[in-house]
Formats: structure tokens, C-alpha cells, sequence
């Protein structure tokens, strides 16, 4: 606490150097203060008491909490979110924060058509990558499986998966997919040493690696089967999808959908908006005049001789970011290397595909394409 007129600090809470809290709030009329640490993907939520100097932390066994503001000494206002409950107001207590102890405000789940026994839960997957890093995502196992898994690729790189409710995925699942969805190194979630590790060696390096040896773990498991393995993601989830499918064998990876993702990274960075160039310096260590031998190490379009399996290309012809430039220029390598692949644009879409009746097209062709590539 910062006292404005003596100019010093008193230090309510001091977590760990490796357990810093990433953000705070302060609830109106309230004498709390909300701390939330971001670790392995989810939300851990603490309430410090002003009044009796006290920390509790209300982080609940599966979903996520966000306290809003007390109703009683133990009763609060809060949002409660997972991967089999979409969000919603809750009252609840902090102390005791028991799930099934939950009041629920509202029920954003009772229009949709669908109950929650239908849903998929999102299970914490760990695996070590290389350089014996540990990787975390969620893994969702459908009650009824049909034999195949895909594996869905978040964008960013600056972001995370969380447990929360997933259209794209639990209709894979609804169709007996198992599904993968990591968090490799350079997301958000996981600290700020994890999110700057992917500075290390840039784009499509060790983050790659750390999608292969997550499908890898599940072979090993016998949770997925070499060969019956896909891939999709938009915009840096899209990029990875390219680097799965020209650089991973078929039995790693049969098939991709890249939606939006880079494929030449000199002519992404030339055609994208002027703001987004100097992230991708940040991340490959110079511009393309500075650095051009990683960027064209980096690029899949280099390595299209190399694809094996399945390629669906995705692209909303208005993106501004990854513009249809990237899907013209591997199109012509890819015929002239005489690459089989398929393609799916959307002509009032841009960076990914967000209008309801695009993405009900989009979702049943991506069903359709890993249904017969993967068979």
C-alpha cells in the first residue's frame, strides 16, 4: 500500500520471486483488495482482508474464479467459468469454495440446446519437451472416442488456453475426437519466464518442438494413434500447423488446417500492418534485412516438397495481419512442387473466421476433412 502523503510502501502481501501476482484489483465500497496469479494456464485468486490483514485464496478445484465484490462476510459476487460451464454470476464463498456449493445468478448454458453432460472436461496434460522443459495444455477425452485426435494450436504466440468452454473443440469432440490443446513455451499463463522463452531461439523453433513431443506423449500413452493425428489453429496457430505439416512425419501429424497462419515470413513481414513488424523482430531478432537467413529457416514454405499428409488451407481474403499474399505465394509452390491440397476462403472475413454462419461452414469442413484424412 502506497500512502500518498508519507510517500511510503507497506507490503500487504509478498509472494515469492518466482511467485509474483500479475494483476490487482480493488472492488468499489470494498475494504478487499484482488490479486490474481496466472499459473499453468488458469486463474489462482486471492482476497486480502484490509481490515483483519488477512489472504485467501479462493481457487477453486476445476474452473475459474473471479471475485467481484462482497455481499456478507461470506458471501461474494463472482464469475465462474470452465471448460463444460460457459461464464456466469455466482455467489459463493470465498472460504469455502466448493463448486457444487456454487448459487448460480444466471445459466448461460440452458438457451444453447446443450446440457453439461454432453460437454467434454478439459484435464490438465503435462509432458517434458526438449531441452527438458515441462509443457502443460489440457487434453479432452470424449466418453465415446472414435480413434483420432487433434491437436488445436492457440494464436499469439502471446496467449494461453485456458478451462474454459470451447466451441471448436467440443464439437470435435461431440464427434469422438480426442483433442490436444497446448500451451507451448512463449504463452501467457505460465509466468514471464516461460512467455519469454520462446525469444530464445524465435518463431518455429523450440515451440514446435514442444507440440511434437506433447503428440509424441500421447502415442506413447496410447491415447492417439501414429498416423490417425491432426492439426488446426488461426493466425500463429495457423503458422504452427504449417510448421507441423512440413516438418513432422505423417505418423506425427496426417493432416493439417492452417486458418490464417504464416507461411513466408518475408513476405508476411512486408504486407502486414506497419504495427505488427516490430513483434516480428522482437520475436526472429531483426528485420528481414537484419536477420534473413532466419527468416527463411523459419518460413514452411521451404519445406513444402516435404508434406506427406493432408493440407486444408484457410483464409479470410480481408486479413490485414496474415494477408492472402501468403496464401498466393505457397499456392504457386505448392504446384510447382505438385502438392495435393485443398482450400477454404472466406471473401467477408479477415484475421479469422468469426461470423456465426462462417464458422458453422468452417467447423463442418474441418469435420469433413480430418473425418476422410485421418480414416
Amino acid at each position: 500500500m502506497f500512502d500518498l502523503a508519507s510517500e511510503k510502501i507497506e507490503w500487504l502481501a509478498v509472494p515469492g520471486v518466482e511467485e509474483p501476482f500479475d494483476r490487482v484489483a480493488v472492488p468499489r465500497y470494498s475494504n478487499h483488495i484482488l490479486m490474481i496469479q496466472e499459473r499453468e494456464g488458469r486463474n489462482k485468486c486471492f482476497i486480502y482482508d484490509l481490515i483483519h490483514e488477512k489472504l485467501t485464496n479462493t481457487t477453486p478445484l476445476r474452473g475459474n474464479i473471479i471475485p467481484i465484490s462482497p455481499l456478507s462476510q461470506t458471501q461474494w459476487l463472482g464469475l465462474y467459468y470452465s471448460s463444460t460451464n460457459p461464464m456466469n454470476l455466482i455467489k459463493f464463498n470465498p472460504f469455502t469454495p466448493n463448486i457444487d456449493d456454487f448459487q448460480y445468478l444466471t445459466d448461460m448454458i440452458s438457451g444453447s440446446g446443450v446440457s453439461k453432460e454432453e460437454l467434454t472436461p478439459a484435464t490438465d496434460y503435462r509432458w517434458i519437451s526438449v531441452d527438458n522443459t515441462m509443457i502443460h495444455g489440457w487434453l479432452y477425452t470424449p466418453k465415446e472416442s472414435n480413434g483420432r485426435t487433434i491437436v488445436n494450436i492457440h494464436g499469439g504466440p502471446t496467449y494461453h488456453s485456458r478451462d474454459q468452454l470451447d466451441v471448436d473443440i467440443q464439437y470435435l469432440c461431440s464427434l469422438g475426437y480426442n483433442v490436444l490443446d497446448p500451451n507451448y513455451r512463449g504463452s501467457t499463463g505460465y509466468g514471464v519466464n516461460f512467455r519469454e522463452l520462446i525469444k530464445k531461439d524465435g518463431w518455429g523453433g523450440n515451440d514446435k518442438e514442444d507440440v511434437r513431443t506433447g503428440i509424441q506423449s500421447l502415442i506413447e500413452k496410447g491415447i492417439a494413434s501414429p498416423g490417425k493425428i491432426g492439426i488446426f489453429g488461426t493466425s500463429y496457430g495457423g503458422y504452427m500447423s504449417w510448421n507441423a505439416i512440413v516438418h513432422f512425419p505423417v505418423d506425427i501429424i496426417a493432416a493439417a488446417a492452417p486458418i490464417c497462419g504464416m507461411t513466408d515470413l518475408i513476405v508476411d513481414y512486408e504486407t502486414t500492418r506497419p504495427d505488427l513488424r516490430p513483434y516480428s523482430e522482437e520475436m526472429l531478432g531483426g528485420s528481414p534485412t537484419e536477420v534473413p537467413d532466419i527468416y527463411h529457416e523459419r518460413s514452411p514454405i521451404n519445406y513444402v516438397q516435404n508434406i506427406k499428409g493432408a493440407l486444408l488451407i484457410v483464409q479470410g481474403l480481408r486479413d490485414p495481419n496474415v494477408t492472402k499474399a501468403n496464401v498466393a505465394e505457397v499456392e504457386k509452390r505448392l504446384e510447382m512442387q505438385k502438392i495435393k491440397y485443398e482450400k477454404l476462403v472466406f471473401d467477408d472475413e479477415g484475421h479469422g473466421i468469426i461470423r456465426e454462419e462462417n464458422q458453422k461452414v468452417l467447423l463442418k469442413r474441418l469435420a469433413e476433412f480430418f473425418g476422410e484424412a485421418l480414416e
